[in-house]
This record gives structure tokens, sequence and C-alpha cells, in this order.
């Protein structure tokens, strides 16, 4: 197939386009370069079934593909939130251009929503069923709202217009190739090991996160799209839930950092726990992670060695 990628030169595109085209599928990758990096895919540049062109999905674009996956916006806090009239337009005319284009071409599209749909959840772990506890005028509103929207948008054009659509909500990831400074919990607390910073732990270190690596997050992306059962949404994350205390402690000894851990304020609308229930991945994808943290981590920090 034809496959059109949007954020595919980010940390999470640049692992897809491998995918794909070790698949032996055709990719278009489609990145302004905002977050995402030209050196995440520099290894494709050569490659006679890839193509990468510079765009921002902000404006309309005409590509003859099968398959369009959306993964164009920036993901981490700080980014989201240094301009976050563009993060909410990158999300909502985003998903306009990729459905009007899926529209028509007949083609099936993805989108790649998020956990953040949920907000500080009430319910615990969180259904794809769950509508979220959402603080539509915070800080993290652009990037929490921006993919709500989306979703809705997606369903519209679903029932409207029956455009082909599949929609995951990502639990977070991590992997090689994450931005250094983007912010998340995984690459700050490597950073901060190689370099014999303290490690910023926020509040008492007792909030959980569940951690999926990219293999695996990949996997089930690829299973959504070629199955025809459900449109989603699907949780696709790790139910292994950690404490950032526990990330903290492991990141230390898998680097023999001489590092200390200290606490600072909780930031605002920051969730206190947060793990995907994956049944319906189970069901459908017959998808479930299997790279346990410690190997995963391993390999991410093999990756931010060479990097800081």
């Amino acid at each position: 197939m034809r496959i059109l990628i949007t954020g595919g030169a980010g940390f999470l595109g640049s692992h897809l386009c491998d995918k794909l085209l070790a698949q032996d599928h055709e990719v278009v990758c489609l990145d302004n370069l905002f977050t995402g990096s030209k050196d995440n895919i520099a290894h494709l540049l050569n490659h006679p079934k890839f193509e990468f062109v510079r765009h921002d999905v902000i404006d309309p674009f005409k590509y003859e593909v099968d398959q369009i996956y959306n993964l164009a916006c920036p993901a981490s806090p700080p980014h989201y939130q240094y301009n976050p009239i563009k993060t909410t337009k990158t999300s909502v005319m985003g998903a306009i251009n990729c459905l009007g284009l899926a529209k028509r071409v007949k083609a099936r599209v993805f989108q790649a929503s998020t956990s953040e749909v949920y907000g500080d959840p009430t319910i615990h772990p969180q259904p794809e069923s769950y509508w979220g506890n959402v603080n539509p005028i915070g800080r993290r509103s652009c990037y929490d709202e921006g993919k709500r929207v989306a979703e809705t948008l997606f369903f519209d054009y679903h029932r409207e217009n029956k455009v082909d659509i599949r929609i995951v909500r990502i639990f977070n990831t991590y992997g090689p190739r994450m931005h250094p400074n983007d912010g998340r919990v995984v690459s700050n607390f490597i950073v901060q090991a190689l370099k014999g910073e303290n490690i910023t732990v926020y509040g008492d270190g007792q909030q959980t996160r569940a951690f999926c690596y990219v293999d695996d997050l990949l996997e089930g992306f690829v299973r959504l799209m070629a199955q025809t059962e459900t449109v989603g949404p699907i949780n696709i994350g790790n139910p292994g839930e950690f404490t950032m205390l526990e990330l903290a402690e492991n990141v230390l000894k898998l680097t023999k950092s001489k590092s200390k851990i200290v606490h600072k304020p909780l930031p605002a609308d920051d969730p206190k726990q947060r793990r995907p229930d994956i049944t319906l991945a189970k069901k459908y994808l017959k998808w479930e992670p299997k790279v346990p943290l410690a190997e995963g981590l391993k390999k991410t920090i093999a990756y931010f060695r060479t990097k800081v």
C-alpha cells in the first residue's frame, strides 16, 4: 500500500515509517519539523519507497494513498504549551484535513489520540467508555481538548460521510528517538541521571503512570488498521503501573548514576494516576505489551547516551 504518515519525523512517526517500510509499503512522511527531526528519518531518505515532505497539517494537502496515520501534534507539555493556539489548530485542522483527504481518496484513516482525553480520571483503570474529567480552560487544555475534538470529528465524518476511521488512545510511551528536552518523565529522568544532575520528582512521587515501549505500541497501531471489527477508540498502553519514585529508582540503577532524587511542587492539572484498561485491545487486536520496563529502559538509555 501507499501510506501517508503525518508527524512522520517525530518519535512515534519515525518508528512507524521504519515498521511500514519493513512490510514493503510505500511511505509518504509529512512533517513541519516543529518537534520532529530529520535526524529521526535520515537513514530513510535514500530508501526507494520513502518520501519526505515538509508541510504543516494545518494547511490542506493532497496525496493518492490507501491509508493515513495522523500523528501530527506536539505531545509533551513544554512543547504543546509553547504555542497553545497552534497546538489546538494542529489537532483540529489536522484532523479535518486528514479526514477530507480520506473521504476523497477512500483511504482508511487513523487518529493517534491520547489518554489525556480522560483528564485527571476519577475511574481507575480507564476504560474507553469513560468520558473523562478534563479541565477545558487549563494550561493542558489545548492538547487535551484538541485531541477530544479530533475524536469528535473522526466519528462525525464516519457517521455522516462513511469515512473508514480507526482511533487509538495512546498511554505513556517511551523509547529511542524521544526528544531529550520534551519534558516527559522518562526522558527527563534519563537525561538528568546521565548528566549527573538531581532527578526531579514532582509532589510526593506517588502519582502513577503506565509505560509502554514504542515497539509494542506500534504493533497495536498496525493491528488496529488491519482489522475490520472495530473502529475504536482502543486504549493502547501498558497496564503495569509504576509510581514516579519507582521509575526514578529504576533509572538510577540502570544508568549507575550518582544523581540524587529531589522533590518539587506538582504542576497544575497533573493526573494522579493513569493506567489503561486494555480489555478491548486484547479482544479485537489480540494485543498486549511484551517488553518489560527494565528492558525498554535499557534500550532507551543506550540511545540517550549517544545524545547527552
